[in-house]
């Protein structure tokens, strides 16, 4: 079969590989499309644990064309979309209920081959059979399932006044969620217009386009639509230089959310005395486990929407087209590898 292969940082190649064959309660999925987010690009550049050799992909959807040993909840033709973190079971942090921070976290697309090529081999009770969405919402699974954990970790207070920075797909998600989830009014800043048209489409309240050049002077604005503060302040856009201001927007008593991955090296400066002074809270949402039934179940529902974030499709062979269209093309907000063109 063909693959995205990556022998080290920054250099891949689409190769043939051996086809996978599944083993005992697995199930081989031919790749019907799979998503290109920021994490892809933060994988790219040796970022997010990522080991190499890797075949890159994790969000997936694919049909399931062959049955591994042992596999009897699933045939052969149902459209799935896949669970890429698989997790050991055993360490001490999953026998304490904490799988997120299981210590043997293993994530297809990430430290174990992904979707990015012709089949991808996924154990079976990952698979959520998706015949029923279209495949431009199917492949919307995965990120919402983070924005579901978001949402987890945040536990929002009802009637609380939000601001999320970013209108990127998850931030567009978890903006949906929070409107329905209890925000009294929900505040998307961006810089993109097209985007925060979309947050607007889908229920937000208030929109700010904002210069990200310019963090200090975008704050500035906001502050200026609460006499306090807002009650949570979310980074959905990975800047270190947005992160900075949020503490300064965060009502006393408040919490900031950190969403978007930041590089690893990257550093924010915090006055100590003002977290403790106005009891702050600051939380960190990382990926996702066991959150894609209901993420399912909001897009089905429709409480989540998705229309107008699947913007460009690609070719298998075209993966670093599809890369650069996500750094530097601002038309483009979700890009997605579909293998056989279509």
């Amino acid at each position: 079969m063909n693959a995205v292969v990556y022998d080290r940082p920054r250099h891949f190649e689409v190769t043939e590989v051996p086809t996978p064959e599944p083993g005992p309660g697995e199930v081989r999925l031919r790749s019907s499309i799979t998503g290109v987010c920021g994490t892809d690009l933060h994988i790219h550049e040796g970022g997010f644990f990522a080991a190499y050799p890797l075949t890159p992909g994790h969000e997936i959807v694919g049909v399931v064309d062959r049955l591994g040993p042992e596999v009897e909840d699933l045939q052969p033709g149902q459209r799935v979309a896949a669970d890429n973190t698989v997790l050991c079971g055993r360490c001490d942090f999953c026998r304490r209920d904490q799988p997120l921070f299981c210590r043997n976290f293993y994530s297809l697309g990430v430290n174990g081959p992904g979707a990015f090529a012709e089949y991808v081999v996924v154990r079976a009770e990952k698979c959520f059979p998706v015949e029923d969405l279209p495949l431009d919402v199917a492949v919307m699974v995965e990120p919402t399932a983070c924005a579901m954990h978001g949402m987890d970790v945040l536990n929002l207070r009802p009637g609380s006044d939000v601001l999320l920075f970013g209108a990127g797909p998850t931030g567009l998600v978890m903006a949906q969620l929070l409107v329905h989830g209890g925000a009294a009014r929900m505040t998307v800043a961006a810089p993109t217009a097209f985007k925060l048209d979309l947050a607007r489409s889908y229920g937000v309240d208030e929109t700010v386009q904002v210069d990200r050049s310019d963090p200090p002077a975008a704050a500035a604005r906001l502050k200026g639509m609460t006499e306090y503060g807002f009650d949570v302040v979310i980074d959905a856009t990975g800047s270190a230089a947005v992160v900075e201001q949020c503490v300064s927007l965060t009502k006393d008593g408040g919490t900031v959310l950190v969403y978007g991955m930041s590089g690893e090296q990257d550093r924010v400066r915090f006055s100590p005395y003002e977290i403790f002074r106005r009891e702050l809270t600051v939380k960190g949402s990382f990926a996702q486990t066991h959150c894609f039934d209901r993420s399912i179940a909001a897009l089905r529902s429709g409480r989540v929407r998705t229309d107008g974030i699947l913007t460009h499709r690609f070719g298998l062979t075209e993966f670093g087209s599809a890369l650069e269209a996500l750094r530097s093309d601002r038309s483009c907000l979700k890009p997605a590898i579909v293998p056989d063109g279509g």
